[in-house]
């Protein structure tokens, strides 16, 4: 079992038994918008990372996003294993490039 895969057992864990005193389970109590909300917060702190910050920072900040993310998934009942699913299924796509998006000029 990799670390991701312990992490979201352990959040499954923390869901099935709630834990005072937890932040998993803070999350979970507050809810879904909350979940959402660190989300948000993390991947923006990702970008900053990315821009301004050391590599330490970024692997920091990419593993609070990850938490998060499992966190989220666990509350919409997504299974590892799905995600890994669809990510395959995108990998076994070719010449699917999208347009580009606009750059942006000022952070």
């Amino acid at each position: 079992m990799n670390e991701l895969e312990k992490q979201y057992k352990a959040a499954l864990d923390r869901k099935k038994n709630p834990e005072e005193g937890s932040y998993t389970t803070y999350l979970y109590n507050k809810g879904l918008n909350k979940i959402l909300k660190k989300v948000g917060e993390e991947s923006s702190e990702v970008i900053i990372a990315s821009l301004s910050q050391s590599k330490e920072d970024l692997i920091g900040e990419i593993n609070d996003l990850a938490y998060h993310v499992i966190v989220l998934l666990v509350e919409k009942g997504i299974t590892l294993e799905e995600v890994e699913a669809e990510m395959k299924k995108r990998a076994e796509k070719s010449h699917n490039l999208k347009p580009e998006r606009k750059a942006i000029e000022n952070y």
